[in-house]
């Protein structure tokens, strides 16, 4: 161990030196008899004694030990360095070899050794201190005569002529040794706050310790939770995003198959219309009128108008209602995927999603009142239309239904849009969308039974049909669903119904040019049906 390691090993906290009469207390720190005696003055009447070290607590004062092994340690230490420990002073005496001294003599202003101390003057006037080569600072700079006392007023160390004589003559004066034993006395009080204050600070600093530990900690189970999160929805985006994917191309390889079959079904007709035509033309040239009578087959050759009816009709109806990709019920599916995603993403904002996604937040459907039948019951959150057997006795205006049947008050002239609507409630209904110009008295104002609207009907024999202008078209099987979905591409001029089952289902597409604003429309007979909102896109 180097020297100035073992040195401070080897000093006491209290003075700050190397021990002097070393004594150990109970809990093993090391302290100078006197040092430790005046610290344990100060706690006497406080209720109990403390180590000025470690503060372990006792509750009678601690008998003083003689700690043998670190005694032997200190005077090894002290005899093993006489040079630093008697500070380089010599011996003014010897002359002939350096000699260390061990006192220095204020009245003759000489340093001794052991040798010369031993033979120097015991007389009073001969005051005898630690070895020092500042003698001049023990003196009076007026007087050449030791320092003696301590002046109060002037905090002063003074010789005996300055207190008798001098400037400090009828000043409080004390003893050099009793000015030392105040000063040390409010040095320790001192030293006891500064041990106080440097435990509360160490405190302080264990416990901001603690906190960046624990502060630490949580930003570590933090990381790990946002980092699994994260990888849950990597990894479910993309199974959304092969399912969408996969339900794209399965779209379009299925109209590809239709079309492609329909194309051969139609280059066979141009064969066989190519053969009709040579025949024809042969016949025309013919000169002999009666071969051109007794032709068998020229009815068959002339009959092509039925033909091309048929092939018309399936020709439009594949354009406008399944020959396109269905790209609501795909906007749907992935709307669907991210909004479940993000609900089992523990809140995370799904606004940023829907805007990356194209899509846009929810816009509220309620019902006009004021257009609601006589025997329609309107909910107070204006989002459920209820069959009613008594008659709600609403005011009278030109906006009413004369049947059970409601408009949304809100219309709309542009985007696309789309709304869920829950038919579970109902027994008989009709959903769609109607221009404001519909009738509201007589035989035309159902929805889908006029011009003006376009409806999805649950009739009578729970038969499920898409209607418009009176022209019912029979859906094939059941809405099994107890809620469907009615999609709006505005400028498109596309209106279609949707069953909301797994996967989704397109029941119908009607394709026209609106010429006015858009309502939705609602119609029930028996039991209740409800909006529950609308996303625009």
């Amino acid at each position: 161990m180097a020297s100035s390691d073992l040195r401070a090993e080897l000093e006491c906290s209290v003075c700050l030196n190397i021990y002097t009469d070393h004594v150990t207390l109970k809990c093993g720190h090391n302290f100078c008899r006197d040092c430790i005696g005046r610290v344990l003055d100060t706690q006497e009447g406080s209720g109990g004694y403390s180590c000025p070290e470690c503060r372990d607590e006792f509750q009678e004062r601690p008998a003083l030990q003689r700690e043998i092994t670190q005694g032997n340690i200190v005077e090894n230490f002290l005899s093993a360095q006489p040079d630093q420990e008697e500070s380089g002073v010599l011996c003014t005496y010897c002359i002939h070899a350096p000699v260390p001294a061990v006192k220095s003599c204020l009245l003759c202003e000489a340093s001794l050794c052991d040798n010369h101390l031993k033979i120097h003057s015991k007389a009073p006037e001969h005051v005898l201190c630690d070895p020092t080569t500042s003698l001049e600072n023990r003196k009076s700079s007026v007087h050449k005569k030791i320092l003696e006392y301590y002046c109060t007023e002037d905090s002063a160390c003074i010789c005996v002529s300055c207190s008798l004589a001098g400037e400090h003559r009828g000043h409080q004066v004390e003893t050099l040794d009793e000015a030392s034993e105040k000063k040390k006395k409010k040095l320790r009080n001192v030293l006891q706050k500064l041990m106080t204050e440097r435990e509360e600070t160490e405190k302080i600093v264990q416990s901001l310790e603690e906190h960046r530990r624990k502060v630490q900690g949580k930003a570590a189970d933090e990381t790990e939770r946002v980092t699994a999160l994260l990888r849950d929805l990597r990894r479910r985006l993309e199974d959304l995003e092969k399912r969408v994917l996969s339900d794209i191309s399965g779209q379009a390889e299925r109209t590809s198959l239709y079309v492609t079959d329909m194309i051969q079904e139609l280059e066979i007709k141009k064969d066989e219309l190519s053969r009709k035509m040579r025949h024809i033309e042969e016949l025309c040239n013919m000169t002999d009128p009666l071969t051109v009578l007794q032709e068998s087959d020229t009815g068959d050759l002339c009959d092509t108008e039925d033909g091309d009816d048929e092939d018309r009709e399936r020709h439009d109806r594949l354009l406008h209602d399944g020959g396109d990709l269905d790209v609501a019920g795909i906007s749907h599916t992935l709307h669907t995927g991210l909004s479940d995603i993000m609900s089992g993403a523990g809140g995370t904002n799904i606004g940023a999603v829907q805007q990356t996604s194209g899509l846009s937040g929810v816009t509220d459907i309620l019902l006009d009142v004021s257009t609601a039948g006589n025997y329609l019951n309107i909910s107070d959150d204006r989002k459920t239309a209820s069959w009613s057997y008594k008659k709600q006795n609403h005011p009278e205006s030109p906006e009413r239904f004369q049947y059970s049947q409601v408009l949304s008050s809100r219309s709309f002239s542009s985007g696309r849009h789309h709304w869920e609507v829950d038919v579970g409630g109902a027994g008989n209904w009709i959903v769609g969308m109607c221009y404001p110009s519909i009738e509201r008295r007589g035989d035309q104002l159902w929805i889908g039974y006029n011009k003006r609207s376009w409806g999805l009907e649950r009739g009578w024999g729970n038969q499920y049909s898409v209607i418009h202008d009176s022209n019912q078209i029979r859906l094939p099987g059941k809405v099994l669903s107890d809620r469907v979905r009615i999609d709006l591409d505005y400028e498109a001029g596309r209106i279609s119904f949707y069953e909301l089952c797994d996967p989704i289902r397109l029941l119908h597409t009607f394709t026209t040019s609106f010429t006015e604003p858009l309502h939705v429309g609602l119609w029930v007979w028996k039991g209740c049906i409800k909006v529950s909102g609308g996303n625009q896109r």
